[in-house]
């Protein structure tokens, strides 16, 4: 074992010893205070690689107007020393500020390994100090940067390490090492090219799966950061190591064909030594008792093969004897490293099977109850030596067109146990094959599996349906978001397809915490881009087939997330991206217009709308050239907005005037002026120019004219568009409060629409309206968002963006007799509670403290509205604006409100 001075790493008392608090003066509110903070958006994070972290925390307060008029932030060394109510590393004095967000460290250099634990207090509307908040800590990385230099790199005493023979189980790993006494801290660090999971004496650590998130693996390698200080003990300890191969195999890479790792821990001792162990050729590895199953391809994916007869039962523990085990053979992939600051994978939910049929002899097939991905759990009890096969499928016939097959060889028992490990599978019914006994439905379990983001949200209304569709939804999300990005589908191809991040992107930040999640993801899109500005039309994974509204998600994504969280950070590092894609499109174009370019799967325009197929059958090449160079202005204009917000004036002027100059091409070329629509007139192409201003003023009602008949008349009520269309036609009808239009698509039952999916027994949302191909897929998610913004009526203020300030603006649509939409945002929860009974409309809010809200009520005039049972006029904490389309707008600050309107 090597030797190592000590870096960085600060003894702790106790369990971090985050359980004290400040002393409060006698003038502070016990329940207002600061409280939620995070790192990174994350809690406790460890391992951050950011030279200056940035700090948020949320302002609890109940009284009406509450806000914070300064703060000051306290960071330590030590618990000890925070407990003090002293920074050694910094105290940032009482800033007068009302910021509560992405405040960036500002206090002494930060050193790798370290833990820093922090606090903050906040001052009220009053000018008066409330309780310092609970302690929450953070750990530095390897380095302080994402992008570590390769004299950085080679300073790493550790090694990738991995089998030197060839065999194709999964392999085991392990190391012994002496510790004279019991640690007082312990960090591991473990990267790895493929999966990995890490056991210390026997046991594994922590509950994430499939651990790390997934990469480029042809740039990047991801390090999770364990904390191993309870699992370590003084005398004799074993570290291990059991590896996947996972994207490892994956061949646009070209990196390895197996798993590999890198890994170092660092053991604080209470004399102050640090004990160090790094990966090297000194490791021992044997092969495992799990074998990936398939190629690690789209359509081959396969699953996993546990052989429960090669089971070692103690290989992972200090009193196993490793002397006939090889040597690991260490590898010289050069890739960069970069910390996982994301929420890890996990199992977030458990299924029990409905059911259990004998569908002809020796042959079962189990009912999950729904269709969904992650792992499966079974017992089994047969012959020694029997091998048990499972195919899973989205249909009740038990048909596996996706291949997605795994397989459990029985002991020299007949007992048998199999678990996924290193690869996750995806459908509702399980067939089972080769077993001489019934399986027991009792020993057989599912475990939805993704990144362990919180829930944000809640909604429901007095429409089943609506309710059905919503919950829907969100439950295929959950099957898609796994590995750090989103999927189109889990067993096919498992792609990160841009394109489909439209129909996820806002969805998903209106119903979970994903700022740390769709960072990473933007980061993935920022490792593949090409020398020539074009991106590939899925990251982290590089394949399929897409267009401009694929990769200009480079654009998109980072604005959704910043219109969410006012995050200037990811937009300002992602716009050298931004502004390499705007280039590349610029070379495409001619006349002020894209050209279509490349082959048979590039240049992609609205994909899989009602009547169209993925061959032959496409959306006609006139109306995806419209639609291209409709995303096209959008990405501009985006751009230009961000250069703006980024302080680059004349940038910002430049793609204005570009923006313009398209605008007046595309209207130009492909409006139709004898029925107001565009290209072929579909709901799409008079959507998507009016949400992104092709469309001049003068015609945007009659074009907004046309599209109602489109969709009311022509398509009686039912929506008419594929993935991109859908989503811009629900963000386009949603931002022009007609979520009437919207109701009638959301609420029918025939084809097309969810409601059909749902009649037709699906569990998740489709690739198609029809059925076809995929049953769990992100084509049709766009819909979540409009029940938080359309229903329930909370919508951001672009404005002031990050719920700063927001928008409450009911949608009483169709039948809907009530509603009830809740928002954690990043300052705090967002209510919008309203009813209609008895000719009264009734509105309950809770506006978080610190933000401020504009508040639509509908009502014939201002004086018809009370709040709280007072006129409006007498209330505290809100002042009447103006009327407009049938609704006295009021400005409110933060507490709770009950609005009153009699019909």
């Amino acid at each position: 074992m090597k030797k190592t001075r000590r870096i960085g790493i600060l003894p702790l008392t106790g369990a971090l010893a985050l359980s004290f608090c400040g002393v409060a003066c006698p003038c502070m509110a016990e329940d207002e205070k600061a409280t939620t903070l995070r790192c990174e958006y994350l809690e406790n994070p460890l391992g951050i690689d950011v030279p200056q972290p940035r700090l948020s925390w949320i302002m609890e307060a109940k009284t009406r107007g509450q806000k914070q008029t300064a703060y000051r932030v306290l960071v330590a060394s030590s618990a000890e020393i925070l407990a003090e109510d002293k920074g050694d590393l910094w105290d940032s004095g009482k800033c007068e500020s009302d910021r509560t967000t992405h405040i960036a460290y500002g206090g002494k250099g930060l050193r790798p390994r370290m833990r820093c634990f922090w606090k903050v207090r906040v001052w009220d509307k009053d000018g008066t100090p409330l309780a310092w908040s609970k302690p929450a800590m953070w750990s530095t990385g390897l380095f302080l940067t994402a992008e570590p230099s390769k004299e950085q790199m080679a300073a790493l005493d550790a090694r990738w390490i991995g089998a030197g023979s060839s065999f194709e189980e999964d392999p085991w790993l392990r190391k012994s090492f002496e510790l004279v006494d019991k640690p007082v801290d312990a960090l591991a660090y473990v990267a790895s090219i493929g999966y990995h999971e890490l056991f210390i004496n026997g046991k594994k650590v922590g509950d994430s799966v499939l651990a790390p998130s997934t990469s480029d693996l042809s740039k990047r390698a991801r390090y999770v950061t364990y904390d191993i200080t309870p699992y370590l003990h003084k005398g004799k300890n074993t570290m291990a190591l059991w590896l996947g191969a996972g994207w490892a195999k994956w061949e646009h890479y070209h990196v390895a064909d197996k798993p590999l790792v890198m890994a170092e821990i660092d053991v604080a001792l209470p004399d102050g030594k640090t004990v160090a162990l790094r990966t090297d050729e000194t490791w021992k590895i044997h092969s495992s008792s799990s074998t990936l199953m398939g190629a690690w391809k789209p359509g081959q994916y396969g699953g996993e093969h546990i052989d429960t007869r090669k089971r070692l039962p103690d290989w992972n523990t200090a009193g196993f004897d490793d002397s006939k085990w090889e040597s690991a053979k260490a590898y010289t992939p050069e890739l960069k490293l970069s910390a996982e600051k994301i929420e890890s994978n996990r199992k977030v939910a458990t299924l029990e099977p409905i059911g259990i049929e004998e569908v002809e002899p020796g042959v079962y097939r189990v009912d999950m109850g729904r269709n969904f991905s992650g792992w499966i759990e079974m017992r089994f009890r047969g012959e020694p030596g029997e091998k048990v096969d499972l195919s899973f499928s989205e249909h009740a016939d038990g048909s596996n067109k996706f291949n997605l097959r795994s397989a459990c060889t029985l002991d020299d028992r007949g007992r048998g146990i199999f678990h996924n490990r290193f690869n996750y599978s995806s459908g509702r019914w399980i067939t089972i094959t080769g077993l001489s006994h019934p399986p027991d439905l009792s020993g057989i379990k599912g475990y939805v599996i993704r990144n362990d983001y919180k829930r944000a949200s809640r909604f429901k209304c007095s429409n089943p349906l609506l309710n059905q569709i919503h919950d829907t939804v969100l439950w295929t999300f959950e099957s898609l978001s796994l590995g750090g990005y989103v999927v189109d589908c889990p067993h096919r191809e498992r792609m990160g397809y841009g394109g489909d991040a439209h129909a996820t992107m806002e969805m998903a930040l209106n119903h979970y915490g994903m700022g740390a999640f769709l960072t990473k993801w933007i980061e993935d899109w920022r490792d593949v881009q090409k020398p020539d500005g074009d991106l590939p039309y899925t990251a982290p994974t590089q394949w399929g087939g897409g267009g401009p509204a694929w990769s200009g998600v480079c654009v998109t994504l980072p604005w959704a997330v910043y219109e969410r969280y006012a995050d200037l950070r990811i937009l300002k590092d992602t716009y050298p991206t931004m502004q390499r894609w705007i280039g590349f499109l610029d070379t495409k174009a001619h006349d002020n217009m894209l050209v279509k370019w490349g082959g048979r799967w590039d240049f992609l325009g609205d994909w899989v709308p009602p009547g169209k197929d993925q061959g032959d059958g496409r959306v006609d090449e006139y109306s995806t050239l419209f639609f291209n160079n409709c995303y096209y202005l959008y990405n501009v204009k985006q751009v230009a907005e961000i250069a703006e917000l980024l302080g680059k004036e004349d940038e910002a002027k430049a793609y204005r005037k570009r923006a313009e100059k398209i605008r007046k091409a595309v209207h130009q070329e492909f409006f139709n002026s004898k029925d107001n629509t565009y290209a072929n007139g579909d709901q799409l192409y008079m959507a998507l120019p009016l949400l992104v201003g092709v469309t001049p003023e003068e015609l945007r009602q009659p074009v907004m004219q046309a599209l109602e008949n489109e969709i009311m008349v022509a398509k009686n009520g039912h929506i008419d568009t594929g993935i991109h269309g859908t989503y811009f036609l629900i963000k386009t009808l949603t931002e022009l409060n007609r979520s009437d239009l919207i109701f009638e698509m959301a609420s029918k039952r025939d084809y097309p629409s969810w409601g059909h999916m749902l009649e037709n027994g699906a569990t998740t949302i489709w690739e198609q309206w029809d059925g076809e191909h995929s049953h769990l897929h992100s084509s049709f998610l766009s819909i979540g968002a409009w029940f938080i913004e359309g229903v329930a009526g909370i919508q951001v203020d672009p404005r002031q963006p990050g719920y700063k300030h927001f928008i409450i603006k009911p949608g009483m649509i169709g039948d809907l007799t009530w509603a009830k939409g809740e928002l954690d945002s990043i300052h705090g929860k967002i209510v919008s509670d309203w009813k209609i009974e008895d000719h009264t409309f009734t509105l309950n809010i809770t506006i978080p403290a610190n933000t401020t809200a504009t508040v639509h009520v509908p009502a014939k005039k201002a004086t018809d509205v009370s709040e709280g049972g007072r006129p409006t006029s007498t209330a505290k904490g809100l002042k009447f604006l103006r009327m407009e389309n049938g609704r006295a707008v009021f400005s409110v600050d933060s507490g709770s409100y009950q609005f009153v309107s009699k019909d």
